[in-house]
């Protein structure tokens, strides 16, 4: 299955603040949030954090890296060939980075795939209904790539 992926971060080269998959098929959606850096980027400050809760009951999960990375496991377990779809390279970045939960351990996939779309003319920020929430950033790029792109 397609999962759409958005995420949010503290900056360029920041670390992970937000990560969200949305399925091409279903509402079972994925986000989780991790604890906050020291110091915030001021933009992100300004744009990320006060929308980082704006997401249906029962889908915001704050985790620390380890517990992110083991509700990702858990989510993509039913999925034998699973497909990212990204429109930015640091979101797959940060997707694989969440993969590692140690030195030499990831978590369990029976596979996956990656995919990096060309997004010109799309911006998940002028088209979700919440702009720098990585959930309604990916599922405006859900609704961006089924109907409008390839």
């Amino acid at each position: 299955m397609r999962y759409f992926l958005d995420t949010e971060f503290n900056g360029f080269g920041g670390d992970l603040i937000s990560l969200a998959l949305v399925p091409e098929i279903g509402d079972q959606d994925f986000y989780v949030s991790l604890p906050l850096p020291a110091e915030i980027h001021p933009w992100v400050e300004k744009n990320v954090i006060p929308y980082l809760r704006f997401v249906p009951p029962g889908v915001d999960h704050q985790l620390n890296r380890v517990e992110a990375a083991q509700h990702l496991e858990a989510y993509l377990a039913h999925d034998r060939d699973p497909l990212i779809i990204a429109d930015w390279p640091d979101d797959l970045a940060h997707f694989c980075a969440l993969l590692v939960t140690g030195p030499a351990e990831m978590i369990r996939l029976d596979g996956l795939r990656l995919e990096l779309i060309n997004g010109a003319g799309f911006s998940a920020a002028s088209n979700s209904r919440m702009p720098h929430n990585a959930l309604h950033d990916a599922h405006a790029l859900k609704d961006f790539y089924l109907n409008w792109a390839v």
